[in-house]
């Protein structure tokens, strides 16, 4: 796996900011663009129509990237740097847990350097956002878990077959997806370069997986004993199969930990 790190822009920033700011989105994804960014007033915006609320994040959002560009072309420049420095023993610890040559795949990854706070990945396009404000050693995590849905998703799609279009939020295979990242991460060769590990706190995962239980039981303990004894593609059949029998109860505790 390598990866390319570009400035796609304002147009590319925007049309990532956007995607997450659309009409009945929850507030836990909606939210921190208010956070990072006390130009936008988040009074004002709610009150607007939506098509205008857009047009104001939009305005808002271009006057602050002319003030960034330099800082976002400079963290470009850290980034691939460290990327370079981690990248053989990422794809070496990628491929012991995926049993594939995870340094022969993907090498035509792009990361957008971006001013969104959320960091989306799109399968289909080869590419991830990273949130410019993350250090060298932040964005590497960042990328290592993106990285981690790359092979899963790949090495998934060979045992399924199954539409990609499947595995984008809000489905059960997408929530499936993210729970892996914290016992994947778990190899020294990646966790040891990941400052947001472990992720007690969310920095690793989304926060609501640290709290939440099946059957009783802490779901993400459960699935790492799994993890631990099953080859990956045994494990991605139980582990689904366990997600189906929970789905319920893991639903309806995103639904309360988003709000």
């Amino acid at each position: 796996m390598d990866i390319t790190f570009l400035n796609p822009g304002p147009d590319g920033m925007l049309e990532s900011i956007l995607a997450f700011q659309s009409e009945g989105e929850a507030a836990f994804w909606s939210d921190p663009l208010y956070h990072f960014y006390p130009q936008l007033d988040k009074t004002h915006a709610a009150a607007l129509p939506f098509p205008q609320r857009k047009d104001y994040i939009a305005r808002t959002l271009r006057a602050v990237y002319a003030q960034l560009e330099g800082d976002i072309e400079e963290k470009i420049r850290l980034y691939a740097r460290r990327w370079a420095s981690c990248r053989g023993q990422i794809n070496d610890a990628l491929t012991d847990a995926f049993g594939i040559d995870c340094g022969a795949l993907f090498n035509d990854l792009r990361c957008h350097v971006s001013m969104n706070p959320i960091s989306p990945r799109f399968l289909r396009e080869r590419r991830f956002d990273v949130f410019y404000r993350n250090s060298e050693r932040g964005a590497v995590g960042m990328a290592i878990h993106e990285l981690i849905h790359f092979a899963w998703f790949h090495v998934w799609n060979g045992l399924f077959g199954d539409s990609c279009d499947e595995y984008e939020r809000p489905s059960l295979k997408w929530i499936l997806s993210e729970m892996v990242v914290e016992s994947v991460m778990r190899d020294p060769r990646l966790s040891s370069i990941n400052p947001y590990f472990p992720g007690e706190d969310g920095g690793c995962g989304y926060p609501y997986f640290f709290d939440m239980e099946a059957g009783g039981a802490p779901i993400l303990d459960t699935l790492d004993r799994m993890y631990r004894a099953q080859p990956i593609q045994d494990f991605m059949k139980s582990r689904y199969a366990y997600c189906l029998e929970h789905e319920g109860e893991i639903r309806d505790h995103i639904r309360r930990s988003e709000g």
